[in-house]
């Protein structure tokens, strides 16, 4: 091979390289005080340095598999994704009758939700590819109201998404904490979310001068953007494919403004 042709070769390697990168994930514990959680990160090494990072809340069915593809899909976007555990580690629902218990449990209790996920957020900041002045935050019914406690705890975080979640608080006063820009992405027939919870968070929200957006998807119910809950909209809850997508879509273009990844 003559020393042009190798290195010919040699840059076409070079040029391939990415091509080879893969999200990388790793499972990892954490506390809230004495309480031990799993989390779940993921990561695109193609990215050199550091990148925003997006904590993931999940739904009222604990940590697991949906939020961790969740995680895995926003590595993709260039982000470092922390699917987090809000019950602790081995605490899963059997079934929606213990799931509704459990989630009301932490809902009765704002302190401890708060806690549980600053303590991920925490742990977050502390992965090496994360930019710690760059983190979002995203969140699945539970999960969704989750991510708003975080914002009304002042904490300094950049932007917030709600997917289908509850929005109401105890503490609508909290919302003068708020740093991080909202987006809440809603289910415009949801049976779970009423109007007045909607109407009261939109004046929360706006007595508390946020910079907020809230999208409502016609046709849509609770838990659109989850598979596993069927597509019969007269339960209240099901799976949206079309809404599933665009609320995605208008995620990245929120995500694009104000983490800049």
């Amino acid at each position: 091979m003559t020393m042009k042709k190798l290195s010919i070769f040699l840059l076409l390697i070079l040029a391939a390289g990415p091509a080879f990168a893969a999200v990388q994930t790793k499972t990892i514990e954490y506390k809230d005080g004495d309480t031990v959680l799993e989390g779940y990160v993921a990561y695109d090494d193609a990215i050199v340095g550091k990148r925003p990072g997006v904590l993931v809340v999940h739904d009222w069915m604990g940590f697991g598999p949906f939020g961790n593809k969740k995680a895995d899909d926003l590595a993709k976007l260039g982000y470092t994704a922390f699917a987090v555990d809000i019950y602790g580690k081995d605490i899963r629902p059997k079934d929606t009758n213990a799931a509704g218990a459990l989630s009301s449990s932490y809902k009765a209790d704002r302190a401890l939700l708060r806690k549980r996920i600053l303590a991920g957020y925490d742990a977050l900041k502390s992965e090496a590819t994360v930019d710690a002045n760059k983190i979002g935050i995203i969140g699945f019914c539970f999960g969704g109201t989750t991510a708003l406690e975080l914002a009304r705890s002042g904490a300094p975080v950049s932007g917030i998404v709600s997917f289908h979640g509850g929005l109401a608080t105890p503490t609508p006063m909290d919302a003068k904490n708020i740093k991080a820009k909202i987006l809440v992405l809603h289910g415009a027939d949801d049976p779970y979310v009423p109007t007045d919870e909607v109407t009261a968070f939109e004046k929360e929200m706006t007595d508390a001068k946020v910079d907020w957006q809230l999208v409502k998807y016609s046709g849509a119910v609770h838990s659109f953007t989850n598979p596993a809950a069927g597509n019969d909209n007269s339960k209240g809850a099901a799976y949206n494919q079309s809404v599933d997508q665009r609320s995605w879509l208008a995620m990245k273009s929120f995500f694009a403004e104000t983490l800049k990844p």
